[in-house]
């Protein structure tokens, strides 16, 4: 995995800057999604750990924790041996992640200490979406990173004002009304805070991915160039883009299509003609024997933006 600041350009895979949805198109891929739930968790790739590394580096000095008194460990709790498994909590560390879909960045986030509140219009998508430790909720697991789920759009959450240090949009911001989620994460944000929007793209400056995403029909890779559009209030103090590879048999690229819009919305003829060119492509034109590992090369984008 590297990180560069000038990738190469990517080929005119699209003329688009970046993903455009009309209401009636997000209607339609959201009834899709919900249904290819589980697939989408299973197949699109996670986040990696340089992006991680950048949106952790946000977070405000752990001195903040005695003005978070609702996220402070209990003082009154009874030891517990099992509060040594799984990451431990950082008060200091309260994310909120919008259309957060089925926790792809949230779990993450919890991984490494935050606290996050995973914020979808889809309560069947955050249904989807592991609790960061076995057991249920008690003061005894205060000291463990808390996952709250809430089932509200990006541009009006219904936090209480200045409730997140890091507010992130994983896959999603093109989703949102930008000026009224921009609005919603200058109130939601505390003093100091960040938002961090990022996208997982295939990384089509290599030859054979590009053709691969012509194949399945992958509509969201971003032009050079791109910035995302955020309403007033926000200056950009970071863009970073990371390289790198995320393992997958061949039969999970095949599968990888299901996930993506166009497959997702077509009828079954349509459907089976674009697995059965992929695995046409990845078997009998790559050559990589039924089964096998390969990685697949992606594209991470990232951007940062504090307060102006």
């Amino acid at each position: 995995m590297s990180e560069r600041e000038s990738p190469r350009p990517a080929p005119p895979i699209s003329r688009r800057a970046a993903p455009k949805l009309t209401d009636a198109r997000k209607r339609e891929l959201a009834e899709a999604y919900l249904t290819q739930g589980a697939a989408y968790d299973a197949l699109r790739p996670g986040y990696p750990d340089a992006a991680l590394d950048l949106l952790d580096a946000t977070a405000p000095d752990s001195s903040r924790a005695a003005e978070s008194p609702a996220l402070s460990p209990s003082p009154a709790a009874a030891p517990d041996p099992s509060r040594a498994a799984g990451p431990a909590l950082d008060p200091a560390k309260r994310a909120v992640d919008l259309g957060a879909g089925t926790g792809k960045l949230t779990t993450a986030l919890l991984n490494r200490g935050w606290s996050v509140t995973a914020v979808d219009p889809s309560a069947a998508m955050l249904e989807l979406i592991s609790d960061p430790a076995p057991g249920p909720a008690s003061p005894a697991h205060s000291d463990r990173p808390a996952l709250t789920r809430v089932t509200a759009p990006a541009e009006a959450t219904g936090l209480p004002d200045a409730s997140a240090d890091l507010v992130v949009a994983a896959q999603a911001w093109h989703w949102f009304d930008s000026a009224e989620a921009t609005g919603e994460v200058l109130r939601i944000l505390a003093a100091g805070g960040t938002l961090g929007l990022i996208w997982n793209t295939l990384d089509v400056t290599i030859p054979w991915v590009h053709r691969y995403s012509r194949i399945m029909h992958a509509g969201d890779i971003l032009r050079e160039g791109f910035r995302p559009e955020v309403g007033p209030g926000l200056t950009l103090t970071g863009q970073h883009v990371i390289t790198w590879e995320d393992p997958r048999s061949t039969d999970e690229m095949i599968r990888l299509a299901l996930t993506r819009s166009y497959t997702a919305t077509a009828g079954e003829e349509r459907r089976a003609r674009v697995l059965s060119n992929l695995d046409w492509y990845i078997h009998d034109h790559l050559g990589h024997e039924p089964g096998s590992m390969v990685g697949i090369p992606y594209r991470t984008d990232l951007f940062l933006y504090r307060r102006a």
